[in-house]
This record gives C-alpha cells, structure tokens and sequence, in this order.
C-alpha cells in the first residue's frame, strides 16, 4: 500500500495528456477545464505545445475513480463532472402535510381544554337548576376565544388549518348551545336537569370532542364529520 501511495503521488506530479479539450496557452497555471459542457478548476500546464493535467484533479472534477494495479493506472470517468452531478439532482419536494406542528398542537389542546371546562360548568347548572344568569359563562366564552385566536396563529401546516376549523366549529357549537339554554331560562321556561342527554346539538359537541382528542392522540388530523 505505501508503495503505491508513492506511485499515485509521483503519477499525480507528471501530469496525464489529456486532449481534445478547449485550454489556455498560459503555462503553469489553473485554468477552467470544459468537460461535457461542464467547468471545472484543474492546474494546467504547456509543454512544447501540448496541454497537460493534473490525473487526480480530472479524476475529481469527472466524478471518477482513480486505481492502482500492478504497473497499471485505472481511471473511471463518470462522464459528468460532480458539480453537474450535485446541480442535477433535484432538491427533495417538501413533505404536503407533515402532521401536526408542535405550536399548534398545545394551542389546540389548551383550546380543547378550555371548551371541555365551559361544557362541564354549563352541565353543571343545568343538572342542578342553577341560576343561568346572562355573565355566568362569560368567562369561560372568552377564554375559548383567546385561546381559538392562539391556535389560530399558529396553524402552520395542513393538518393544523385543518384542525382548527373543527375546533372553531366546536366553539361557535358551545355558544350556540350555551345561548340557547341561556335563553330558555331568561323566559323562566323549565329545564329538566337531565335536558343535555337528549339534545342532539349537545351530543354533537361531545362527539366532536372525542375525536378532537382522538387527532391529538394519534397525530394525525381526520375530519370523521363530528364537528360539523
């Protein structure tokens, strides 16, 4: 092996006839080598009028493979130079729907989070016949509005844009449902405390909560038609 270093560090030295090839008359210098249209640093030198380079720098600027056996020098040229090689490939198309971006998934989860405490406080009145006064949910409603417009900023991929228009279909849901038992009791109309198991506006909110969580669960959006 150290001999044939010795043998590829002196063939490297002399230089290798290489013809057919544009060159410039200057002598000793670098100069651009056009190989199939293709340019390439290689040093460059005259020597009673003939052009000769560098064996191992047209080796690299082909692309090729240099070896040694016995007496013989083998060089493979790949027929384009590895800059034309590295241009051509073409850069790897951006995945079109890489899942859930972590950003939005704890916006979503916090959105989730607040509707699920709004749903459990307006069940609670219900099923106890408490008061439903006009400001008794405001806050949970605002909080599910700031928390929609959070996710709502974050969405930065496919699955998240498609995400959030079911939670905002949750939300307006949530209102929906709330205004309406709100306005029932405004009228002193009786509600029985079991009135949201018979509702089929308040099973759509629960069926779309479950798979809200299902997405979050498996990270992978599907819109299996709950939140509609």
């Amino acid at each position: 092996m150290p001999g044939r270093l010795s043998i590829a560090r002196l063939l490297a030295a002399l230089f290798l006839v290489v013809p057919g090839v544009a060159l410039s008359q200057d002598a000793n210098q670098n100069r651009t080598l056009i190989i199939n249209g293709q340019p390439g640093e290689v040093p460059v030198i005259q020597v009673k009028g003939r052009s000769f380079v560098d064996l191992e720098a047209l080796t690299r600027v082909t692309n090729g493979s240099l070896s040694f056996v016995g007496n013989q020098i083998v060089l493979t040229l790949s027929g384009a130079p590895a800059a034309a090689t590295a241009t051509a490939t073409p850069a790897a198309a951006p995945a079109s729907n890489p899942g859930f971006s972590k950003v939005f998934l704890r916006a979503g989860i916090e959105e989730m989070a607040t509707m699920r405490e709004w749903h459990t406080a307006l069940a609670t009145t219900i099923q106890n016949g408490f008061p439903l006064g006009a400001n008794w949910l405001a806050p949970y409603r605002a909080a599910a509005v700031t928390n929609l417009r959070l996710a709502s900023v974050a969405a930065s991929t496919d699955s998240d844009r498609g995400a959030y228009q079911l939670l905002s279909a949750e939300f307006q849901n949530m209102e929906k449902l709330t205004d309406k038992y709100s306005a029932t009791r405004a009228s002193l109309d009786y509600i029985s405390p079991d009135a949201l198991d018979t509702d089929d506006f308040n099973q759509r909110i629960v069926n779309c909560g479950h798979s809200l969580a299902s997405m979050v669960a498996s990270g992978q959006f599907v819109d299996d038609g709950s939140c509609r």
